[in-house]
């Protein structure tokens, strides 16, 4: 099953760390890749780029002009279309039904106003609670009971930083180091 997340209308004056955080939360919490519409912004491609190359595994980022069409096209291929509201039914309530569709699953996150067409495009409209909060929180709550923990849990083998988890302290392997 493969996921990929949906950043609907990106703005870069406003949205310069956002967009960013949500795709780290989706690459941390087992999504393969981010799309974003709205403003093209080359900075968002460079973080990914940049944490990728470090940490390991092959997460992309793509820019879309057209998200309708992208939320379409994806349908028609198979996939189902979670968007992630504070007018969605609570996400424990559908959890379960998400997981056993078994299918490739779109994550959309809203940006600036979502017009109601992505509620109707969205075979669930789920929310991480009822109260104001922020998407990258949402996202990375969402991913992780779509995957079962299994999402954060993974390891990459190409990695050339990884931490050793301390009780006290921090600690971070150069994997580079090791192999000279």
């Amino acid at each position: 099953m493969e996921i990929v997340v949906l950043r609907l209308h990106h703005r870069i004056t406003r949205d310069k760390r956002m967009s960013s955080h949500l795709a780290l939360v989706a690459r941390a919490f087992g999504a393969q890749k981010l799309v974003y519409s709205g403003e093209y912004d080359n900075r968002i491609e460079q973080t990914v780029t940049q944490i990728v190359e470090s940490w390991g595994g092959n997460f992309g980022v793509e820019y879309t002009q057209n998200e309708r069409q992208f939320i379409k096209q994806w349908k028609k291929d198979g996939g189902i279309v979670v968007h992630l509201t504070m007018f969605g039914i609570e996400i424990d309530d559908v959890v379960d039904e998400i997981r056993k569709v078994d299918k490739d699953i779109l994550v959309i996150v809203g940006g600036a106003k979502v017009e109601i067409e992505f509620y109707h495009l969205a075979d669930f409209n789920i929310a991480i609670g009822h109260q104001p909060h922020s998407e990258v929180a949402a996202l990375a709550i969402c991913l992780d009971k779509i995957t079962n923990g299994k999402g954060r849990k993974r390891r990459y083998s190409d990695a050339r930083v990884e931490i050793e988890p301390c009780k006290k302290g921090k600690k971070v392997i150069d994997k580079r180091r090791k192999e000279k």
